[in-house]
């Protein structure tokens, strides 16, 4: 699929957030006051800010408003309804803590239980669609999940939790690309796109249209195998290996979390691109791709 940025800066970036708040909902770190308000803001910042970006390829910006009345049926739906209904009880919450001194322990649990599930609503927006077979397996909502509570981990001064997890991340990362180019490898071809496999082998002798169309430029998107495979190196690497290595392995410190995390959301930026670059719409079949 095209890699739009808006989509990537959303993934990215709304994810941090909510993950901070799963955190902070838990009480971690342990602070209070104007220190308290700035984990807030931060997070703040990057769950709306990236939720904002998601709107941006949108042709009428007011579409954005259709995206919760479909919640029955609907994971973006839902993810609009979770996000909202989050960011509303952790605004009471911050209010409370910040300046009432309140512990908030239970509403804190539950706000944290609700940042996890946003997070899981946005993996499967992505995760259901079987017309993707890269996208359609058990480990899409694993790799969201581990890329949001490793990155606020680390976001919220946790050094060496979000060392573990973003270990974990590599693993996971490592594991999504081998499973989805094994799942890319038996998607079908040209004769199953048509259903006229059965008559031989079928190819494409001229393609339907003589210009280009939505189709073709949205969901049938190539990127170069050898250009894939050090997308990745550099998305592993960067954005999980690298950070891990230094939380794990160094004294904790301000400077070496601060490294840990530019290299991570350098990391998740490419392995984000790459994410829908790498995703081959089962529609790429009807047109011989």
């Amino acid at each position: 699929m095209h890699p739009a940025p808006s989509v990537i800066i959303f993934t990215t970036f709304s994810g941090l957030g909510f993950g901070l708040l799963a955190w902070l909902g838990f009480g971690i770190p342990d602070v209070g006051g104007t220190t308290l308000f700035a984990f807030f803001f931060i997070a703040y910042a990057l769950a709306v800010g990236g939720l904002l970006s998601s709107t941006l390829h949108l042709a009428n910006k007011k579409n954005a408003l259709y995206a919760f009345s479909q919640w029955r049926t609907s994971w973006l739906s839902r993810e609009g309804v979770a996000a909202v209904v989050t960011l509303l009880l952790f605004g009471l919450i911050a209010l409370a803590r910040i300046f009432l001194g309140a512990e908030m322990t239970f509403s804190g649990a539950v706000g944290s239980i609700l940042a996890l599930i946003t997070i899981f609503t946005t993996s499967m927006i992505y995760t259901q669609l079987k017309t993707i077979s890269r996208w359609n397996q058990p480990l899409t909502p694993v790799l969201f999940m581990l890329h949001a509570i490793g990155g606020g981990a680390l976001l919220a001064g946790e050094a060496k939790i979000a060392g573990v997890l973003l270990a974990a991340l590599a693993v996971v990362m490592w594991l999504h690309w081998q499973q989805g180019d094994a799942r890319a490898a038996n998607r079908g071809t040209l004769g199953d796109a048509t259903g006229l496999g059965h008559l031989g082998e079928v190819r494409m002798f001229e393609s339907g249209h003589t210009g280009g169309n939505y189709v073709l430029d949205e969901m049938v998107y190539r990127v170069g195998r050898k250009h894939a495979q050090k997308l990745r190196m550099i998305a592993l690497g960067l954005g999980a290996v690298l950070p891990a290595a230094i939380l794990l392995l160094t004294p904790a410190g301000h400077v070496t979390a601060f490294i840990a995390l530019a290299l991570h959301v350098v990391g998740t930026l490419v392995g984000r691109w790459l994410f829908f670059a790498e995703a081959e719409h089962v529609v790429g079949l009807y047109y011989g791709k």
